[in-house]
């Protein structure tokens, strides 16, 4: 976040390691975790809608192929955005909350609840739900190629639950899911969080997507698009790794023995939002 929305003329980070010491030095490590309140509270709620609706989606679908997995992926990504988009709204809200101190002056917020009652107080729910188209944009795709993805790599590396190394290629399979939704949808995540991080310095920049689109090329040229590429992969893979890994040997577990002679998780998962 602080990578994507970071003034071109003016720039704190010179990228994702000098971000990462930047923060330490300045905010001390306590900074890294800035915000960590807002997904605590939205994520268990976002992988559980999550599952729940790709795995049902996929039943009524009836026929487990390629194109199934990715609409059932995709349904299950536009329907978790009513939690994902006003949780990351306080998320990047909070991050970017006294940038550079070591100790804030003046809080704006307490913490990630108190940031979304008063965005609530002063815009509504107009602004609550910030973002939320642009949520929607990046979060419909990018799932539909999260759970394609990872149903094609076990396949492809043949999990079977009596496989010796079946919790390695399931924790990789997970790790190349959440690389390759990033990747797909990433300039996407660049623009939501430049409109929910409009307006934190008092300042309106932005009217839209397509005018945040505009500006954003016009001042920095494409290489906005990729802003914070390099600390997201980073996150993406060890993250929808333990992921994935930890929801299809919960369910190995609780199905029967003969149940699931392939990794085909059923219900499956989601990150990034959140990630």
């Amino acid at each position: 976040v602080r990578l994507q929305v970071q003034n071109v003329e003016k720039p704190l980070y010179r990228g994702t390691f000098h971000c990462f010491q930047s923060i330490i030095k300045q905010e001390s490590a306590f900074g890294l975790y800035k915000g960590i309140g807002s997904p605590m509270m939205g994520l268990t709620f976002i992988n559980a809608l999550v599952f729940g609706v790709q795995g049902n989606t996929l039943r009524a679908l009836g026929k487990d192929t390629p194109l199934n997995q990715f609409l059932a992926g995709s349904a299950a990504g536009a329907i978790q955005c009513v939690i994902c988009c006003p949780m990351e709204l306080a998320k990047t809200r909070m991050q970017l909350q006294g940038t550079g101190e070591y100790k804030l002056k003046t809080k704006n917020y307490k913490n990630s609840l108190d940031c979304l009652v008063k965005i609530y107080q002063k815009e509504g729910l107009r602004g609550i739900n910030r973002g939320m188209v642009s949520t929607f944009i990046r979060e419909t795709p990018s799932f539909g190629f999260y759970f394609l993805t990872y149903d094609c790599m076990t396949r492809y590396l043949g999990c079977e639950a009596e496989d010796s190394y079946v919790i390695p290629k399931l924790l990789f399979s997970g790790g190349m899911s959440g690389i390759v939704s990033w990747l797909s949808t990433y300039p996407v995540d660049v623009i939501k969080s430049r409109l929910q991080a409009d307006g934190v310095g008092g300042v309106t920049q932005y009217n839209g997507i397509l005018d945040c689109v505009r500006k954003s090329y016009h001042e920095e040229g494409w290489r906005v698009f990729t802003r914070g590429l390099t600390s997201t992969l980073l996150r993406a893979f060890p993250v929808n790794a333990a992921t994935f890994a930890t929801v299809t040997v919960f369910l190995m577990y609780m199905r029967s023995e003969d149940n699931l002679p392939e990794c085909e998780p059923g219900p499956v998962i989601h990150q990034p939002s959140s990630l």
